[in-house]
């Protein structure tokens, strides 16, 4: 038998309906949550430096060689080397960017390298995830002075952090990235 809603009965029923759309009409979450720009993150790696940013276009076998140094394929076949020179001209490092993805939302780290080509800082410039998922400061210090050939695997050269595990891995994989694009940038004989 059917019959009709009572007017509290109809109020819940509205109410019910209007919950999914607040949802819809909610503001959609910022963009990335900047920690630092890219010109603050250089200044912290090279005080006082000179910073010319550079475009470098790799051939394939190029960019094949530094997928096989990095232990992963390159996201683009395009670096962009920031290239910091002191007083007099004096190579003072060079810095990359990578953006990838932690879990489901991107992060964006600076691998500054010294002129040997070995890390001098990582830094943190933007990232999407929940704060929980981002290791304090002190936890990318332990990239300082990693070469090339040091090896990066979490756990036994790295230390994990427990509930940011993803974040840990995507970032040694971003560091091994960087430093694989300065061995074959550099490997041309040009500047940076």
């Amino acid at each position: 038998m059917w019959r009709s809603a009572t007017s509290s009965e109809a109020q819940r029923g509205r109410a019910a309906l209007a919950l999914p759309l607040l949802f819809l009409l909610a503001p959609a979450p910022a963009g990335a949550r900047v920690l630092l720009t890219v010109d603050e993150a250089l200044a912290l790696a090279f005080p006082g430096a000179a910073i010319e940013r550079q475009t470098v276009y790799l051939t394939d076998a190029e960019r094949a060689r530094a997928a096989e140094l990095a232990g992963g394929p390159l996201a683009s076949g395009v670096a962009r080397p920031y290239v910091a020179r002191g007083e007099g001209g004096a190579p003072a490092g060079t810095a990359y960017l990578d953006t990838h993805r932690v879990r489901t939302l991107p992060q964006t780290v600076m691998v500054a390298l010294d002129p040997q080509g070995e890390v001098l800082r990582v830094e943190v410039l933007s990232f999407d995830e929940p704060p929980d998922y981002l290791p304090r400061g002190e936890w990318y210090r332990q990239f300082d002075g990693r070469a090339l050939a040091t090896p990066l695997a979490l756990g036994r050269d790295l230390r994990g952090i427990t509930g940011a595990t993803l974040t840990t891995r995507s970032t040694a994989a971003a560091v091994k990235r960087a430093l694989a694009l300065h061995a074959v940038v550099t490997a041309r004989g040009e500047a940076p």
